[in-house]
């Protein structure tokens, strides 16, 4: 009984304090009597009314379908707490009438659930709408931003720099004679016999005028390039160190060519490789389209080509006291050309044995090559040698106008007149008195030749150990060794202050420049021991070592004074070059097409 009086006791007062609370917080709860609830806790009352009392299941759903009712707060908040408070009364006076409470308060959440229903719905829907109105506009924006990345061109390429021309291609074609020795194709004559020594001047048909048309030769050591009027650059010679530029490979071996026929007929082999005698242009794919030539070079195993804005290329190598040097501290041996990137604005090239000298359009002289001798104008230290092979600046002032090299010394004629020489002076080649007539006697950097200064020298060359030059009214002059005839005067008429002797009293070097009487040059060129030139009527003169014909003059003889060359091939020809090679000779007449 106590149980039960418990029980009872807990249920009574579980009713009243619930019936007593619920007006004041608009939300009761009770477990044994649901009330209809504002939307927000209509989810837990009618769940937990549900599962005690059948009878409510209606009730139970329409309040759980005000559950979305959550969204939209307001509405129902203005409406249903004045109804609740109702309600509570009415369920207080009338308890023991749960059907007709039931009735009457099924309705009144029924119409209101329908109103919800019906706004939430309509919400539903006009969410809906707008949702499918803004995907449209966000697809459509989209491809606003990305339409320009589609249709947006390229960035056009820099434009390439527009190609500034310094300096000027020769255009006159040329007829081209050869003498001297050709044993190994250096006279550019093909593979027949009679090309291997040729006494005199002969025209070269290899090199036409209308098949070739050459503007412009270059002679080496034992090897010649040219240039032509289309642009392109023939060589022939030796190719041992890559000189020529280009493949030279020939299966057909060698010859002797001491010991063979006696026949002198023209048409017989000779056994020289054809690609190496014969003239043959450097394949044009070994240069970038648009470049222009203008001026070619020819060092002893080494070539060198100047263009028109400027730049150089060079292919080959040089030599030093010990052998290969290198073409630079990269190549030991560079076979096809090869751009000198460091090199830019370039007026003219000058080529020693195995140096090279490069005039600027500033009036600055670079050098590189083999410095053994002192011939770059710095100094080289042995052990550091590669550093020779780079083009560098060196001790020579500005505003340099011309520039000349002689095999292991060098020149440089300044605006004012000025002369400056430096190099191997073993033998007075440099025209100065400083350790003249000592073995190893070397002009470390550029000083001012005195003897010349002043004299108006427009071109300078050298041998071995001799020297020429050209003045502005022409005077040819000359110096250095006197005993292989290389000056081509008189010894015996030098006077005893402008020499200096051996130790027998022989006049050996020719220290002070002395005029060639009753000569004008035009062009002069010197070699190892001998010299060509052409005077200002167009004829070609020689003179020196002659054990190879170089001189032209049809005997193995020295020719002790300057003498002019007069033979079938160029008699009553007006010649306007000339070219020493090691024991050949060159010289071009204008072609009269």
């Amino acid at each position: 009984m106590s149980h039960l009086f418990v029980f009872w006791l807990g249920t009574f007062f579980s009713r009243h304090f619930s019936l007593r609370l619920a007006p004041k917080h608009s939300s009761p709860s009770s477990s044994f009597l649901p009330l209809k609830m504002p939307p927000k806790a209509a989810s837990k009352s009618a769940a937990t009314a549900a599962s005690e009392r059948t009878s409510r299941v209606r009730s139970s759903k329409v309040t759980a379908e005000k559950k979305p009712e959550k969204k939209q707060p307001a509405k129902p908040a203005i409406t249903k707490p004045v109804k609740t408070a109702k309600t509570v009364k009415t369920t207080k006076a009338k308890a023991e009438k749960p059907k007709v409470e039931k009735k009457e308060k099924a309705a009144k959440p029924t119409k209101m659930a329908t109103t919800v229903k019906a706004k939430s719905a309509a919400a539903t829907k006009k969410r809906k709408a707008d949702d499918e109105e803004e995907k449209p506009r966000e697809t459509k924006r989209s491809r606003v931003i990305a339409q320009p990345r589609k249709t947006k061109a390229p960035a056009p390429p820099k434009a390439k720099p527009a190609k500034v021309v310094i300096n000027e291609a020769p255009t006159t074609k040329l007829n081209v004679f050869v003498c001297g020795e050709g044993s190994s194709g250096e006279l550019g004559l093909g593979t027949a016999k009679n090309v291997i020594d040729v006494k005199r001047p002969r025209l070269n048909k290899l090199l036409s005028p209308e098949e070739v048309g050459v503007v412009q030769v270059a002679v080496g050591g034992m090897h010649c390039v040219a240039l032509t009027h289309d642009n392109k650059i023939f060589t022939w010679g030796v190719n041992d160190q890559g000189a020529l530029g280009r493949d030279t490979n020939w299966d057909g071996g060698y010859k002797d060519i001491d010991g063979g026929s006696d026949s002198d007929s023209d048409d017989e082999d000779s056994g020289l490789n054809p690609l190496e005698s014969t003239p043959t242009a450097i394949p044009t794919g070994a240069f970038p389209e648009g470049t222009v030539f203008v001026e070619v070079v020819a060092a002893d195993s080494s070539s060198f080509a100047l263009t028109d804005d400027g730049l150089v290329y060079g292919w080959g190598t040089f030599r030093s006291n010990d052998g290969i040097l290198g073409f630079d501290a990269h190549n030991l041996v560079q076979k096809t050309p090869l751009l000198i990137s460091s090199l830019k604005k370039i007026k003219h090239l000058a080529c020693g044995a195995n140096h090279i000298l490069a005039l600027n359009d500033k009036g600055r002289v670079y050098s590189w090559g083999s410095g053994q001798q002192n011939q770059l104008g710095r100094r080289i230290v042995e052990r550091n040698r590669l550093n020779g092979l780079q083009p560098r600046e060196f001790g020579l002032p500005k505003d340099i106008v011309c520039i000349g090299s002689g095999q292991y010394h060098s020149f440089a004629v300044h605006s004012s007149g000025k002369v400056f020489a430096w190099g191997l002076n073993s033998f007075g080649a440099t025209a100065l008195r400083e350790g003249a007539g000592d073995d190893e006697a070397a002009i470390v950097h550029p000083l001012e030749v005195e003897s010349l200064t002043g004299r108006g020298i427009t071109q300078i060359d050298g041998g071995s150990h001799h020297s020429i030059a050209v003045a502005q009214d022409g005077e040819c002059l000359v110096w250095g060794r006197l005993d292989g005839f290389q000056s081509g005067l008189k010894i015996d008429t030098i006077p005893d202050d402008a020499v200096i002797k051996d130790e027998r009293d022989r006049p050996r070097i020719l220290i002070t420049p002395t005029v060639l009487p009753n000569f004008k040059a035009k062009v002069v060129a010197a070699a190892s021991d001998h010299c060509v030139a052409i005077d200002v009527d167009g004829r070609p003169w020689s003179w020196g070592f002659s054990a190879t014909y170089q001189t032209g003059q049809g005997t193995q003889d020295d020719i002790e004074v300057a003498t002019a060359i007069d033979n079938t091939a160029t008699r009553g020809k007006k010649l306007n070059w000339a070219g020493a090679g090691g024991q050949f000779s060159v010289f071009t007449e204008p072609a009269s097409l």
